[in-house]
């Protein structure tokens, strides 16, 4: 078999004359020769281009076909067993699914790298260029979407019947430049060139509806209620495969196109109305249009709240209707269980109650107890901002049924609640599902734990808090319905495909395996006392840093200085993450050279690299990514401090360029206020790829702590409990400004326009929301952040003592492995066993 060209319709290798002869068949991509072979075939008959004249995106889409051709085969198969077993599935229902690139991926799952490889190259094809063809999909933000990614990747390597619910948003959330330091937010048109990895079902299209109102009717003597909506749009389903690692399953992720019912006007059209003829199908797109629309006025909450209940609707609707004919509703909770990700989902709740009351005809008692038993709801976060709330009225007209049963339901909660603890109308006014102030709202947290079956936290801490500070009443009243689950990242993509130079000294030390058992990681403790392992170590870490200086060079003209320690904090930027606890240090570090106080020889060589994508409407937080650009602007430009200080912002920061950042970082900043952050993922990320961690005592820096031991972790700052302590004293940040000289030099600086071109209004809010309104206690901690790092500056001297730690940090977080996260949940959640 040769790569000659074949044109459509000319004699094929095979002796086939006619493409529809050439129907690829079970493991056609199998072998280098079936490989070329399918390859050239998608490239003919899909791409309807010969080889000689087709484009990188041509060679793309018919290589990413070839590898997809080969896993259709295993996923139609195990689409068929699931059916035929009957087994309880896990619907996961998020808003966001961060994927990242497909290509290695599915490569990697399916076992086809080296046979892709050599058949690219047999080809005349550099296997690279196809890698950087490949569009990274627009359908998450931060750790939200990462973790989905991560557990639906889990899910179908343990084999357990999964199908992954969420949006197919046509923009992401935005793609992130800088216009003098400043982010400005560009669309993120992934589906320009379209998408190889995607199967559109326009015939599985479902309607949903909005709006209207809602009447009583007698049926047969029974009063009953009935939903009259206003509007409705189609819900067309593009369904994606998940892989499982090398065991031949692969599971679904369905997401959800928005699409007029009536699309087009002909009639008005034709009149000349041009734009009236289309507005239908312009108002449907716009629920799938943009990740997260802006929701800082009335239109933007309207649109968030559209797009929770249209991909919900729609996957609840989708899965019923898959059940077989004369399926008996009360054994529903035996064939499905629906996971809420955050509370983006949870009007699933009165949904599923609306079909089963109104459509299904059951009585509200037999509803409300099958429903109990088909959610349960993970909660992400401990700040009461990011608890969903939404107006009384905002629902009422959007969704007015669903409001109805809301009601309901909470009614008879509150009656339940007086019948335990009388009428205590403090708690009882703290535990209702509807709050009254400021405005009359849904607390879609509350109504996901009344009724969801478990309510689970995303590490121990942060779950104990959610127990103790956020929802103890709901802990006294539901005893054993709140469970923790630790998060974790699946090692397939964040170590063996971002990290293939680890993966393979690895696999050297203590053989194969350990991806999918990643607690195996322990029998490399003892190689870290093996001084030839320790500099392989080190010299993978090297290479690691080379690669990623090639990548940010020829991503954004930037370069990581040789012989600099990678000091790296990524992450979404938000108040809470801390970002201004680190510029702080770096304008310290750089204060302290400039001023003549430290002699520049005497600082360890540092690059800082930030990556964050502030949400459009959050002003502090994009003030502070033009300070961290304005201050690297300066530092980098001072010959004062060349050579010892470097301040990198590529912008856009995605798994792509995560994928080749984590594995060359030396030092991981995780410093969050202690109770503020759940969990973190990266902080995993981090550790598995040997990076040391500088951090508080919150989230899930916790869990890594003990198992790496403090002599490998950089703890710094307040417990949670200090946290609360100073709270209840009255917290003064002016009061830390003028006790640490350190700290007041470095605002001072800030504040004086020494990064600002002179001009000290352009950063004075940022200066006096630390000194007035410090609410994440940024100021409180920087004596001990600064301290921690004057530790770690130490400990990077020694360059082996260091690597020891490091190869530590990876034997020790096998823990972190999102395939032990799922099983986590099967045992005390899902109980949904592996279809064998």
């Amino acid at each position: 078999m040769t790569a000659s060209d074949i044109a459509p319709g000319s004699a094929h290798p095979t002796g086939a004359t006619h493409p529809l002869a050439l129907a690829p068949v079970a493991g056609p991509a199998s072998t280098v020769d079936g490989f070329v072979r399918q390859f050239l075939r998608n490239l003919n008959y899909e791409r309807g281009v010969p080889l000689s004249a087709s484009s990188d995106n041509d060679r793309y889409f018919a290589f990413a076909m070839t590898v997809r051709d080969y896993l259709m085969a295993r996923w139609l198969e195990d689409v068929k067993r699931q059916r035929d077993a009957q087994a309880k599935g896990v619907a996961y229902l998020s808003a966001e699914y961060l994927l990242g690139r497909q290509l290695d991926n599915n490569l990697l799952a399916s076992g086809l790298g080296d046979i892709a490889a050599e058949a690219m190259a047999a080809c005349g094809i550099d296997i690279e260029d196809m890698r950087a063809q490949e569009v990274e999909p627009g359908l998450g933000n931060g750790g939200l979407g990462r973790l989905a990614a991560c557990f639906i990747d889990s899910l179908a390597t343990l084999g357990v019947p999964n199908t992954g619910y969420g949006i197919r948003y046509e923009y992401g959330i935005f793609r992130q430049t800088f216009q003098d330091g400043q982010q400005v937010e560009q669309p993120d048109s992934w589906l320009k060139l379209g998408s190889p990895w995607e199967f559109p079902h326009p015939e599985a299209a479902q309607t949903i509806t909005f709006g209207g109102h809602t009447e009583t009717y007698d049926d047969e003597g029974v009063t009953r209620t009935r939903w009259v909506p206003a509007w409705n749009v189609l819900a067309v389903p593009y369904n994606y495969m998940v892989p499982g690692y090398l065991n031949g399953r692969v599971n679904t992720l369905r997401l959800w196109s928005s699409r007029a019912t009536n699309e087009f006007d002909l009639r008005v059209f034709n009149s000349g109305d041009y734009e009236e003829a289309v507005r239908a199908q312009t108002f449907a797109e716009n629920i799938s249009k943009v990740l997260y629309p802006e929701d800082s006025t009335p239109q933007g909450k309207e649109l968030r709240l559209q797009q929770q209940y249209f991909f919900v609707a729609a996957s609840i609707k989708d899965f019923l209707e898959s059940l077989p004919e004369g399926f008996d509703l009360a054994e529903l909770p035996e064939r499905i269980i629906f996971q809420l990700n955050d509370t983006h989902p949870v009007i699933g709740v009165p949904e599923l109650m609306r079909i089963l009351v109104d459509e299904k005809k059951l009585e509200w008692d037999a509803a409300w107890q099958i429903t109990q038993q088909c959610f349960a709801y993970t909660c992400h976060t401990l700040l009461p901002e990011a608890l969903e709330v939404w107006s009384v009225d905002l629902l009422g007209r959007l969704l007015p049924r669903h409001l109805e049963i809301i009601y309901r339901i909470n009614e008879e909660f509150l009656i339940a609640v007086r019948e335990r603890f009388g009428d205590d109308e403090l708690r009882l006014r703290n535990m209702s599902i509807i709050g009254e102030f400021p405005e009359r709202s849904v607390r879609m947290a509350f109504l996901a734990t009344v009724a969801g079956s478990k309510v689970n936290g995303v590490a121990e801490l942060h779950s104990q808090l959610l127990r103790d500070k956020v929802l103890p009443d709901f802990d006294e009243f539901y005893p054993g319905k709140f469970t923790n689950v630790t998060n974790g990242v699946t090692p397939r993509r964040f170590v063996r495909l971002s990290n293939p130079g680890l993966s393979e000294l690895i696999t050297d030390a203590i053989g194969t395996g350990w991806l999918t058992d990643l607690e195996r990681l322990r029998e490399l403790e003892v190689y870290a006392e093996d001084p030839s392992f320790r500099e392989s170590f080190a010299s993978v870490k090297a290479a690691n840093k080379r690669r990623l200086s090639e990548v940010l060079h020829a991503r954004d003209g930037l370069e990581v200085s040789d012989g600099h320690m990678l000091d790296v904090m990524v992450k979404r930027l938000h108040e809470y993450k801390r970002q201004m606890l680190k510029l702080l240090h770096i304008v310290t570090e750089y204060e302290s050279i400039v001023s003549g106080r430290v002699a520049a020889g005497d600082v360890t060589p540092r690059t800082f690299i930030f990556g964050a994508k502030a949400a459009p409407g959050y002003v502090n937080a994009k003030r502070i990514i033009h300070l961290i650009n304005a201050v690297g602007s300066v530092v980098n430009a001072d010959a004062r401090v060349e050579g010892r200080l470097k301040v990198l912002f590529p912008p856009n920061y995605n798994v792509t360029l995560a994928e080749r950042l984590i594995p060359a970082a030396d030092l991981s900043e995780q410093i969050s206020l202690a109770g503020k952050e759940a969990s973190g993922t990266g902080n995993m990320k981090f550790a598995l790829n040997g990076a040391l961690t500088i951090g508080t005592d919150d989230g899930a820096n916790v869990e890594i702590r003990e198992l790496v031991g403090d002599d490998n972790f950089f703890l710094f700052g307040q417990t949670e409990p200090e946290v609360e302590a100073l709270w209840a004293k009255g917290y003064k940040p002016s009061d830390f400004y003028q006790a640490d000289d350190g700290l007041r030099r470095a605002m001072d600086l800030i504040a004086s326009g020494a990064f600002s071109g002179g001009d000290r209004s352009v950063f004075e809010p940022v200066v006096s929301n630390l000194l007035y309104d410090d609410r994440f206690m940024v100021l409180a901690d920087y004596s001990s952040y600064i301290a921690a790092q004057a530790k770690v500056d130490a400990a990077y001297q020694d360059q082996d003592a260091w690597t020891h730690s490091a190869i530590l940090n990876v034997a020790r977080c096998g823990f972190f492995s999102s395939d032990r996260s799922m099983r986590d949940y099967i045992e005390r959640i899902w109980h949904t066993p592996p279809l064998l």
